[in-house]
């Protein structure tokens, strides 16, 4: 476990890396006692940073969704993120590539809530019947660890490395379509580079989303009405760069788009 000076250490350490684009040593290597719950109070520490900014939360992700992604960190459950107003980004928009670290893109389906979410007791039941509707998603992913070498308690507390997300314009309610089984391909400029089914995600994504909101229940956080969650990738991660375009295209739910450019500009200065 680490002091409370340390993980607010860490999370400054974090902060100016995405600030400065400029990732840092692993916090496993800076800090070796640190441990999974100081990850989640560390990523906090910095979402209660950009809220306190003007910026508002707009959802969750779930990252570790696979069993493979588990196994490779060496843990039993996924982990999750904050999805806040900034990081919503548009099909219509470019996303300027050279704005994060070192960028990626997940293809994942997205569930929009009606109505809030029970916490501990949550199944995937209480899922399908507070979702509003499906949509096709891409997830934009980026690490202020150096080279990507991260540990479990680094991509928690790098906000399980999430940077945006890409919703596309398909709205299909979850009783048109079966959320554990569709089949999706991604393309890159026009040729195809991945695929995959939402069933690598725990064997059906709803049951990801209900994890979540058992879990952060015992944070005092629930899924909001409104809130977009992301239940974890079908398909491997795949590095970006300007002057790229992709698109990803699901089974009976449509596609999402997104460009990637050079910045125009310097990004403002945060404090």
């Amino acid at each position: 476990m680490l002091e409370p000076a340390q993980r607010a250490e860490a999370a400054a350490v974090l902060w100016a890396a995405q600030r400065d684009r400029s990732p840092v040593e692993p916090l496993t290597t800076t800090w070796p006692g640190i441990e999974a719950s100081d990850a989640y109070g560390i990523q906090l520490i910095n979402i209660r940073r950009q809220l306190a900014e003007g910026r508002t939360v707009r959802g969750h992700k779930v990252g570790l969704s696979s069993k493979v992604m588990q196994q490779m960190m060496g843990v039993d459950e996924p982990d999750y993120g904050h999805l806040l107003s900034d990081m919503v980004l548009t099909e219509q928009t470019p996303v300027e590539a050279d704005r994060y670290c070192c960028p990626r893109i997940e293809v994942e389906i997205g569930y929009v809530l009606g109505r809030s979410l029970p916490g501990e007791g949550c199944t995937t039941e209480d899922v399908l019947a507070a979702t509003e509707y499906i949509v096709p998603s891409l997830e934009l992913i980026d690490s202020r660890i150096k080279d990507w070498r991260i540990g479990l308690a680094d991509t928690i507390a790098d906000n399980a490395s999430s940077a945006g997300v890409i919703l596309g314009s398909a709205r299909v309610r979850p009783a048109d379509l079966n959320p554990a089984d569709i089949e999706a391909v991604l393309h890159r400029d026009g040729e195809e580079i991945a695929r995959g089914n939402t069933s690598a995600v725990l064997g059906d994504p709803t049951e990801a989303v209900a994890w979540l909101a058992r879990k952060v229940a015992s944070f005092g956080v629930r899924l909001e009405a409104g809130h977009v969650i992301l239940p974890g990738s079908c398909t491997k991660a795949v590095d970006v760069k300007p002057g790229e375009s992709y698109r990803a295209d699901f089974d009976g739910l449509g596609s999402v788009s997104v460009g990637f450019v050079h910045s125009t500009g310097h990004r403002p200065a945060e404090n």
